[in-house]
């Protein structure tokens, strides 16, 4: 037994912010940022908490599934920032749409979504829950520093959401994690001790680029490569290519290691920029309602991020 989508569903904030708007905070330029990273516009929250955008994708998801909310007896979303420490950012989803499901959050950085989709996978499997509402949310624009021209410009906020139930259309995955703070770090408060001695660092994205970017494309290719040969399929067998959308050189340089079409990834960090957890289910979302994907396509998923820890599987849809 393994699982099947039932319904896929996505939420972006209103508020666009170009690259000529980050101009005018930062020295950068729209020539810059689309020759380096591939973004053209991000979507950035101005009064809405990581729960808000969480829980209006998962109403989308939930929608197209033809589920209800009672329906749904496990909510597991990913994300590393939550509004709250307590609660977490699935319990809040869970009472702003009335489910009763099991409901906790995921941290994993950018693979969020897809350590979460494993864990619902396992809870299905185990028979623990029939219908789970897995979920990436990010509201990353409250920890970056918009002095830093080499972080600011990359991200943005958002939500993607799916819903699974038990099926046979999982086929594969691997998981990977390597305990590192030195590539991608973002410190968190010290807090109120009188007796903590250690040094406070702003609360922001520290991240040392050329490092990410070979981690990015050695885990995407050998972790897809992995996924695949589990599920015996060739990777000319894949239809179609979900990856998080981190930066558009990325994707180029793992269609080339990967040796498949570029053509079958798909792509939408022009206009979303890297929203981290959310990002695949954001694209997955985004496939789904571009009517190119059928019945029976062969995707791979896969995402990459701060752990640091990488992820893929293959799904049947």
């Amino acid at each position: 037994m393994s699982i099947r989508f039932l319904g896929t569903g996505c939420y972006l904030p209103p508020k666009v912010v170009t690259n000529d708007d980050l101009a005018k905070l930062v020295d950068t330029s729209d020539e810059w940022i689309t020759q380096r990273v591939g973004v053209k516009e991000r979507r950035v929250s101005v009064n809405e908490t990581t729960a808000d955008m969480a829980t209006k994708a998962a109403l989308a998801a939930l929608e197209k599934s033809g589920l209800e909310a009672c329906d749904i007896d496990l909510i597991i979303v990913g994300t590393i920032t939550s509004d709250t420490l307590c609660p977490s950012v699935a319990a809040t989803v869970q009472r702003n749409i009335g489910s009763q499901g099991i409901a906790f959050d995921i941290s994993s950085a950018c693979s969020g979504f897809m350590f979460s989709l494993e864990t619902a996978v396992a809870y299905i499997e185990r028979g623990v829950a029939k219908n789970a509402l897995v979920i990436g949310a990010e509201r990353l624009s409250k920890i970056l520093d918009y002095t830093d021209r080499s972080t600011c410009v990359i991200f943005g906020d958002g939500a993607g959401a799916a819903v699974v139930t038990k099926g046979e259309n999982y086929l594969s995955s691997t998981m990977y994690t390597s305990g590192n703070d030195e590539v991608l770090y973002i410190p968190d408060n010290v807090g109120l001790s009188p007796f903590y001695e250690g040094e406070e660092q702003k609360r922001c994205v520290h991240m040392d680029g050329q490092e990410t970017f070979k981690f990015a494309v050695n885990r995407i290719t050998q972790d897809i490569k992995t996924a695949a040969e589990k599920a015996n399929i060739a990777l000319g067998d894949i239809d179609h290519v979900v990856l998080h959308q981190a930066n558009i050189r990325i994707l180029e340089f793992a269609s080339k290691r990967l040796k498949i079409p570029f053509d079958r990834f798909f792509i939408n960090i022009d206009k979303c920029a890297n929203t981290s957890a959310a990002s695949v289910p954001i694209a997955l979302a985004g496939l789904d309602a571009s009517g190119k994907l059928k019945r029976g396509d062969i995707v791979a998923l896969s995402a990459f991020g701060g752990g640091l820890s990488s992820a893929a599987c293959i799904i049947k849809w």
